[in-house]
């Protein structure tokens, strides 16, 4: 059973809303704070009257002693039944047998026995005289005999009374308070979880991030503040990465219009090579085979930037010295008319990479510079070694028309070609590959105006 009841307060748990568990511990937390107040003061209350009471009964047994201090036994004063009366006392014996003929009103246990044989020290007992509540005192008085004293309690138990009914009214007033407190803190202090909450199912809803969760002014914050300030920095970076996606979507189908149409041109037109002279299907056929290859890397590219990081299997120490090397020759036998400039320096130059993906980097590079090259001038490529607190660093320029202010910022965006290169072949996606290549390999791809005119990118690791 015990078990059973354990699991229903889990699920019970887990069902209600966290709003709503907050404020059930806040309000339990100040409500029993608040009943535990009140019952430490309603025993306090109690025993500070008891204490008066008690020494009122202490002062009472000492008059007695004094006015009578040989008394036999039986009463010594008083007619305790009225609330205005003085204490009454009575000498109790030891031994029952030397009890008065007349009983007093007062009740004789064996414990007062025992305080008159001197085996028991003396106590306070609550009684009742005539019908109503007495406090009783019992303590030593002679050899053989004891003293009781009685006063009524009436006083102070209606003085009890009354404070417990203001403390339970207390009580009562703070629980609701707590309730009323636990509300308020759940309510102000899930505020912006609930403003988290509700961005999230709007965004969920219209697919739309650019909402942002509004935060409080500065000076103000707290945890869930800087969870809301880095929600926002997510929904910043998934808004950049939907822009991102949707933007290569449309120039992806931009760029592959053209030569799918050219395709399906040259396809129609080899379907009827019945009425195409030998000629005609020649060039119809060499067309489309261009236009396959052409459509084949466009896609290769665009799989190549659909990658975000490196395959960290694949990764091993590059020599790129050779690498620079093997890339310059490749290039050379691409672009039979452009001289490749290459310095190297004498030690090994090594960094972590894929050399696959490095070597698809700096080819781009080269293609790029050469591309642009004008007739006999060289594409310069450097490679020099890290300075103290520095990586390699590698420099790939050309002496062609450069880069102009207004093309600068963009020549590694997907699909830019500025205006001195729509002529030319090329998807506007090699640059762009270069540089996300170069970021997973921790490494800076920057581009520059070369002194003395032509384009210079840098490659810092």
């Amino acid at each position: 059973m015990s078990g059973g009841r354990r699991r229903l307060g889990r699920v019970w748990r887990r069902r209600r809303p966290l709003r709503t568990r907050l404020a059930l511990s806040v309000t339990a937390a100040v409500a029993l704070v608040a009943i535990g107040v009140c019952v430490a003061a309603y025993v306090v209350v109690r025993s500070v009257l008891y204490q008066q009471l008690d020494l009122s009964l202490t002062q009472s047994a000492r008059l007695a002693a004094q006015r009578d201090p040989g008394a036999a036994p039986g009463i010594l004063a008083g007619e305790c039944r009225f609330l205005a009366a003085p204490a009454c006392a009575e000498v109790v014996p030891a031994d029952p047998a030397k009890d008065p003929a007349t009983p007093g009103q007062l009740p004789v246990d064996p414990a007062a026995r025992k305080v008159a044989a001197g085996t028991k020290a003396p106590y306070y007992t609550n009684i009742t005289v005539a019908g109503f509540p007495a406090r009783m005192l019992t303590t030593d008085y002679a050899q053989g005999r004891a003293l009781q004293v009685a006063l009524r309690a009436d006083t102070v138990e209606d003085g009890i009374e009354e404070a417990s009914q203001w403390l339970v009214l207390t009580a009562a007033a703070g629980v609701l308070l707590a309730a009323l407190l636990g509300h308020w803190v759940s309510r102000t202090g899930l505020a912006p979880v609930t403003r988290l909450t509700a961005t999230a199912e709007r965004i969920a809803a219209t697919r739309d991030p650019r909402h942002r969760i509004e935060l409080p002014p500065p000076g103000r914050e707290d945890e869930i503040t800087r969870l809301a300030t880095s929600f926002n920095t997510m929904l910043g970076e998934l808004e950049q990465s939907v822009t991102a996606q949707r933007r290569l979507v449309a120039d992806a189908s931009h760029e592959l219009r053209t030569p799918l149409t050219a395709l399906r041109t040259n396809a129609e037109l080899l379907a009827r090579a019945d009425r195409l002279t030998p000629d005609q299907r020649e060039r119809a056929s060499a067309a489309l085979g261009r236009q396959l290859r052409e459509v084949t890397g466009l896609v290769n590219d665009l799989i190549e930037l659909a990658r975000d990081e490196e395959p960290q299997p694949l990764v091993e120490q590059v020599r790129l010295g050779g690498l620079v090397e093997h890339c310059a020759q490749a290039a050379r036998a691409h672009w039979p008319s452009v001289p490749f400039h290459v310095r190297v320096p004498a030690e090994p130059v090594v960094v972590p990479g894929v050399p696959a993906r490095l070597s698809r980097l700096l080819g781009n590079l080269l293609d790029n510079a050469a591309k642009f090259s004008r007739g006999g001038l060289p594409v310069e490529v450097e490679l020099v070694a890290g300075l103290p607190g520095r990586g390699p660093e590698l420099t790939v320029r050309d002496h062609g028309p450069g880069i102009s202010a207004q093309d600068l910022p963009h020549v590694f965006d997907r699909f830019y070609r500025a205006g001195a290169a729509r002529a030319l072949p090329g998807s506007g996606l090699g640059l762009a590959m270069a540089r996300q290549i170069a970021r997973a390999h921790a490494a800076e791809l920057t581009a520059e105006a070369a002194p003395g005119g032509g384009a210079l990118f840098r490659l810092t690791f």
